[in-house]
């Protein structure tokens, strides 16, 4: 398969390239690097993307942009660095993606625990999040062709304990490589509409 994986040189992007470059062809791109560039938060830019990529089997989205800080503090521009990047970036890489992605393929978005697992300081992450997850249930309906769409909703990553330990105590973290296998999980399984939680669920 021909997959897009956005966010390739992050620390779960790298995990995925790992785990599916092994079996596919990847076109990794970022806002700054990768075979194609694409800035998730500028339409226009996924446009471009799309047109100078072409027609590809799935599209995976490691990607996404939130401020973290007291609720007391927020302001509307920083809840809305959350919702036009990695909301409605991946939103987009959807919408546009559809002309472009051929029949049976699959987006996989990434959401993450802190809707339903809150921490301080993450009101913007849960608000992303839990917006995520109900677009992914709810495209999954109504998506042409035998097109799939799933998201992969990780605990922390272990590799990423140096910046975001203090905002996670007393979550286990999950190594990068494990969040990976939900992604393969869902570029080369059969469900949509899924959620994959890596490393929690609500039970705990």
């Amino acid at each position: 398969m021909k997959i897009i994986l956005i966010g390739a040189t992050g620390t779960i992007g790298k995990a995925v390239e790992a785990e599916l470059g092994q079996r596919h062809d990847i076109i990794r791109a970022g806002r700054n690097s990768g075979d194609a560039k694409v800035d998730i938060a500028d339409p226009d830019s996924i446009r471009r993307f799309y047109a100078a990529v072409g027609p590809f089997d799935a599209l995976v989205s490691a990607t996404g942009k939130v401020h973290f800080g007291p609720l007391e503090e927020f302001t509307p521009e920083q809840f809305e660095i959350g919702l036009r990047n990695k909301l409605m970036g991946q939103v987009n890489l959807v919408l546009f993606g559809l002309e472009h992605v051929r029949d049976g393929g699959s987006f996989t978005l990434t959401s993450g625990l802190l809707n339903d697992d809150p921490i301080r300081q993450g009101a913007s992450a849960a608000l992303v999040n839990g917006g995520i997850d109900g677009f992914v249930r709810s495209a999954a309906i109504e998506l042409p062709r035998g097109i799939r769409i799933n998201a992969v909703s990780p605990t922390v990553i272990e590799e990423a304990l140096p910046s975001y330990a203090p905002f996670f105590r007393g979550v286990k973290a999950a190594p990068a490589a494990d969040a990976a296998l939900g992604y393969a999980k869902s570029v080369e399984g059969a469900q949509t509409g899924r959620i994959y939680r890596i490393g929690w669920s609500r039970d705990n």
